[in-house]
């Protein structure tokens, strides 16, 4: 009896994920079809539609990656320390003298300085090592067939099948990231149509094949986000014992002359350099670990990638290429905390009356006031970060 009754449950699993597969590629289906018309309206040609539209595959380790996007899922510490390596640092400064004439060129003309062309080289593809190796158009199909965010990604889709009708570029070559993200510099589409330079003067802006073309167009981008000439990104710096966490975060910039009247130095102790800049607080492992001033340059770095760990390890990654020490204070190694236990301490604080949104399990700006006014309420440091006292306080265990 028991025996037919197991049968039984198995026959109804498979059947359920067999129409489960089957309701999934209908859908599929359906969002090519209307994908291939929303790029017909865009003027994308048919022969272009047909070869890149008509044996489009869905990936579903796609949709995972974008649900476990580093920046958002892993320590400081642990991300940091696998960028920011001896290694990237040794082959940063051997490619900054190889490509030296052409980096001070692109440093002329645009005003990006080699280090950080380096840096972002050597951490978006190991200086080209690796690019990617997923179907660009299969990945896009796949993210504009989800609702997360479809329209983003069909934007994005629309735009590389524009690269691909213009340069003629095939299936094999439009190999990139999970995300959609081509070539050296892993630019999006959108991106790639907007500030690629073809610098080799071949008729062609080719991010995959040409060294020159991609240091070339990183520098262009830049540029056009607003990178400031003759300012570096940021610095590390010591904070006084007596900082009461007032100005945190890249919406409470000051003055840097603020900033030194506050007892703010350079990780050296040396005095801080107070030119007529502003400059944000950032403490990404909370405060026992390293604390860094971020100034405007620091924003065009993340407007290239919206992850403030990602710009503090180009930012020290170009300062180590360019002859800088390691930091001085090293990230401490932390627990990691699952999007679920995030969820779980932003619940706590909107109970509590710490207005910090839905929860979402990223601890953004809004999250992060919320909780250093939950930590001020009840006489811990208020540095935002979600500590070990602080989860204990709040009624969390780790």
């Amino acid at each position: 009896m028991e025996c037919l009754i197991v049968k039984k449950i198995l026959t109804l699993t498979s059947l359920f994920l067999a129409s489960s597969l089957a309701h999934a590629d209908q859908g599929f289906d359906t969002c090519v079809s209307s994908l291939k018309q929303k790029a017909a309206d865009a003027g994308i040609s048919a022969k272009t539609i047909s070869e890149s539209l008509d044996q489009v595959n869905y990936v579903q380790r796609v949709i995972e990656l974008d649900n476990k996007q580093p920046e958002f899922s892993q320590t400081f510490d642990n991300y940091f320390t696998k960028r920011v390596t001896d290694w990237r640092v040794k082959e940063g400064r051997r490619l900054l003298k190889e490509h030296k004439p052409l980096l001070l060129k692109l440093q002329k003309t645009y005003g990006v300085p080699p280090q950080y062309l380096m840096a972002f080289w050597g951490l978006e593809t190991n200086f080209g090592a690796y690019k990617g190796k997923m179907p660009v158009i299969d990945s896009l199909v796949t993210l504009a067939c989800d609702p997360r965010r479809s329209s983003f990604f069909t934007s994005e889709l629309i735009q590389a099948l524009k690269l691909k009708q213009t340069y003629q570029f095939s299936r094999e070559e439009m190999i990139g990231s999970w995300a959609g993200a081509m070539g050296h510099t892993q630019f999006m589409p959108s991106a790639y149509a907007r500030y690629a330079v073809d610098a080799d003067g071949d008729g062609k802006a080719d991010l995959w094949h040409s060294t020159e073309d991609a240091l070339s167009s990183a520098a262009n981008f830049l540029h056009q986000l607003g990178w400031v000439r003759n300012e570096r990104w940021g610095r590390e710096v010591q904070l006084p014992a007596s900082y009461d966490y007032k100005y945190l975060g890249t919406d409470d910039p000051q003055p840097l002359i603020t900033w030194a009247e506050l007892g703010v130095k350079k990780a050296n102790g040396q005095p801080l350099a107070t030119p007529q800049m502003q400059a944000a607080l950032y403490l990404p492992a909370g405060h026992t670990g390293p604390a860094f001033l971020g100034y405007d340059n620091f924003k065009v770095i993340m407007r290239w990638n919206r992850s403030e760990y990602y710009a503090i390890a180009v930012g020290h990654l170009a300062d180590r290429i360019n002859g800088a020490a390691p930091l001085h204070i090293a990230p401490p190694e932390q627990a990691n905390f699952s999007r679920e236990k995030l969820k779980q301490l932003q619940n706590k604080l909107n109970e509590k009356g710490f207005d910090v949104g839905e929860a979402d399990g990223v601890l953004g700006t809004r999250s992060r006031a919320g909780l250093q006014d939950y930590q001020r309420s009840v006489g811990l440091i208020a540095d935002g970060f979600p500590d070990e006292k602080t989860l204990k306080r709040i009624g969390l265990q780790l």
